[in-house]
Order: C-alpha cells, then structure tokens, then sequence
C-alpha cells in the first residue's frame, strides 16, 4: 500500500513537470485529485503498519520507498539520468535506515 500511495503522491507532485501548456490552477486541482488516492492508501496502510513497527520505523520506510519511486518515476518518466552523486546520497539515506531499524545505539 505504501509503494501504491507512493506512485500515486509522486505524480501528484511532480507529474505536472510535463505539462508547460495548462493554467496553473488546473494542475493544483488536478495535483489535489490524485493525492486523494495516495491519502486513501497511506492512512490506512500507516494504520495497519503501526501494529507491527514504531512511527519512525513507518516514516523511514516511507522515505526509502519515495526515493524508490522517484528514483524509477525520474528515469522513465521525466527523462532524467541517476548520477554517482544521487546514488551517494540515496545510499547514505538508506544506511540512515539501518540505524533507525538496526542500529547499534
């Protein structure tokens, strides 16, 4: 659900990059109308999640999958190239994971 909602809230932010030709206040509402789906699935995922994992567990899961997304959505979508430096970064986001999860403190 967390992955699903991630799709759905990546192209409520940043599909719109695409579309130069559109007044402003379209895409807003437009942008508002598929967050709705990402809202109808991250509640109830971050309700069910909450059984089995901490809120900060939940949040950083949420953060490694959206760079997750973007990552794929920026490639297939907007065109964009994953450089060396944004593979640094994101790998050091996920070993912020790993103490959040696993951490020796």
């Amino acid at each position: 659900m967390l992955i699903a909602s991630n799709v759905f809230m990546t192209f409520a932010w940043y599909g719109h990059l695409k579309v130069h030709n559109r007044p402003l206040w379209l895409i807003i509402v437009v942008s508002w109308g598929i967050a709705f789906f990402e809202y109808c699935l991250a509640v109830p995922a971050n309700r069910i999640g909450e059984q089995a994992y901490s809120p900060a567990e939940l949040k950083t899961m949420q953060e490694v999958i959206t760079l997750s997304v973007f990552a794929v959505f920026s490639v297939t979508y907007l065109g964009e190239r994953l450089t060396l430096n944004h593979a640094l970064g994101f790998g050091f986001i996920a070993i912020g994971a790993l103490f959040v999860f696993k951490g020796p403190f």
